[in-house]
């Protein structure tokens, strides 16, 4: 059984014992989330899909850790301006373990 999932603008297909990186959410380490947003839950005998989600599936994970992701350097200039900016970027992101799928 797999579902397909909406969290932070992006949409992910997870299994129970997936381990993903999600944009950040607001819970602690060790703490035990629900995802209402399903999209779509695929089973043995073919494939429900919502109109835009699933009535009455939810997908339980638990939250393993909050982090940063590698830094990024972002670059811009204006040629023959002598304008010039250099950056670093971080993107913040939430580890997820998917528990149980529930529809």
């Amino acid at each position: 059984m797999y579902a397909i999932i909406e969290t932070g603008g992006k949409q992910y297909q997870v299994s129970e014992g997936d381990v993903i990186f999600v944009e950040k959410l607001d819970a602690e380490a060790e703490a035990s989330i629900t995802i209402d947003k399903v999209v779509a839950v695929g089973k043995e005998d073919g494939i429900v899909v919502g109109t835009p989600y699933v009535d009455g599936a939810n997908v339980a994970a638990t939250v393993v850790k909050n982090g940063k992701g590698k830094k990024i350097t972002v670059f811009t200039y204006k040629p023959k301006k002598d304008s010039k900016r250099k950056l670093g970027h971080r993107q913040p992101y939430t580890q997820l373990k998917i528990d149980a799928i529930n529809a």
